[in-house]
């Protein structure tokens, strides 16, 4: 996912930025933070946990955000961003990954308070 909005945000950026400004920086938003959660992912430890459940929460904010508004102010978005009608044109996956993100985070955490068996 992360490979795939830079890519596409990059191109939109780079190429019709001037036809649909708002959409085209939101999507770029939503790339960057895909990466940064990606790599606190991989770096691992709780701080990088913590940055991560962060990011995740705010990517569910932001998609909830703009996919309400793109269905209340449809012209506000002239062309589709990774976020509007909540993901529809990506399956719903950006609103389901911040969700499996978070939900999968917190189970980490419970996993790692265990103490291992003797």
């Amino acid at each position: 996912m992360s490979v795939g909005a830079v890519s596409r945000s990059a191109y939109q950026v780079a190429t019709e930025f001037d036809r649909a400004p708002l959409a085209y920086t939101l999507s770029a938003l939503a790339a960057v933070v895909y990466v940064f959660i990606t790599y606190t992912l991989v770096r691992g430890g709780e701080t990088a946990r913590r940055a991560a459940l962060v990011c995740c929460a705010a990517e569910l904010v932001g998609v909830l955000t703009v996919g309400t508004w793109t269905l209340v102010d449809p012209g506000s978005f002239p062309d589709a961003t990774v976020w509007s009608k909540y993901g529809f044109g990506y399956v719903f996956i950006p609103v389901l990954l911040p969700v499996t993100g978070i939900l999968w985070l917190r189970k980490a955490r419970t996993a790692a308070r265990r103490p291992s068996p003797a």
